[in-house]
């Protein structure tokens, strides 16, 4: 896959993500309708709200995580060493400076979100910064900077808001069928709607979050190759990893929502070396494996 392929790729994945997420809402609120009693009004309501947040995680998405984060902006007169070496990695990549951010917290681990390399921001820890080399902490903004030109950032964060709202809807539905109302069609019809309720809620999260998680590994060793390309030296890269796998203190400001942003899981609730079925729920590849490729380059 060349770069403009995957390019092309994440484009159209975000679009058939979004259109894929109205469908399900629409059809999880005709089944909370028939279930609960509401009727097929309740369809027109779901499909609102699933447009309004589809429409929302488009332009928003971006703030929204660097909320969550608590990022501060920084620019050339606050941090002339990380701005200077985002700048001319960015002239190599050839996209605009994206906003650049700061996470005050010891541990190692960076992000990046926007919907395409015009409104983008790069977010980096304070523990990025004051513990990595130059050379290492290029990798990682190179790394970065390749999410952004890969339009990889704008299919990543509307998933976390897409995937927070099936969830959401998930639990309100789930609690919301103690107090339903009795449906008006025959019995069998009503067990058949509810059957599919309960379905639909049971596995929801579940398969919003195994997309989420397929999406950011398939994409960090992509970002790995993009950092090797750009900075000519992908052991810079390698090696601050190796410095984040020695790391062992989480990221307090991250969470589940938003961990397969950063280049690294930043909850440290994971080993590398994990059964086949646990690796499902691992929102990065294992880092061992990546400092291979990256050394093997």
């Amino acid at each position: 896959m060349t770069i403009y392929s995957q390019i092309d790729s994440n484009k159209r994945k975000t679009w058939v993500i979004m259109v894929l997420f109205v469908l399900f809402i629409t059809a999880f609120g005709y089944a909370f309708g028939k279930v609960s009693g509401y009727g097929n009004g309740f369809v027109v309501f779901a499909l609102f709200i699933s447009s309004v947040t589809s429409i929302f995680s488009y332009f928003f998405s971006d703030s929204i995580a660097l909320g969550i984060s608590g990022a501060v902006k920084v620019d050339r007169n606050t941090e002339p060493k990380v701005f200077k070496m985002v700048e001319n990695l960015c002239i190599g990549a050839g996209i605009p400076v994206p906003k650049i951010y700061l996470i005050k917290d010891t541990a190692i681990n960076a992000f990046a979100v926007g919907r395409d390399p015009k409104h983008a921001a790069v977010v980096f820890t304070t523990g990025a910064v004051d513990k990595l080399e130059d050379e290492e902490l290029e990798g990682v903004a190179a790394h970065e900077l390749s999410h952004i030109k890969n339009f990889d950032t704008r299919l990543m964060v509307i998933v976390v808001v897409l995937v927070g709202t099936v969830t959401l809807l998930s639990d309100w539905f789930a609690r919301s069928m103690f107090y339903r109302k009795r449906s008006r069609d025959d019995n069998n019809s009503g067990a058949i709607f509810m059957i599919i309720a309960l379905v639909l809620v049971a596995l929801s999260p579940l398969i919003a979050t195994l997309i989420k998680l397929a999406i950011s590994r398939n994409r960090e060793y992509l970002a790995d190759a993009g950092s090797a390309l750009l900075t000519r030296y992908p052991v810079g890269l390698a090696a601050a990893l190796e410095k984040i796998a020695e790391d062992k203190e989480p990221l307090e400001v991250a969470n589940k929502a938003t961990a397969h942003l950063y280049i690294s899981n930043p909850l440290k609730n994971q080993k590398d070396s994990i059964s086949w079925f646990a690796a499902l729920f691992n929102t990065h590849p294992p880092l061992n494996d990546r400092i291979q490729r990256l050394r093997g380059m």
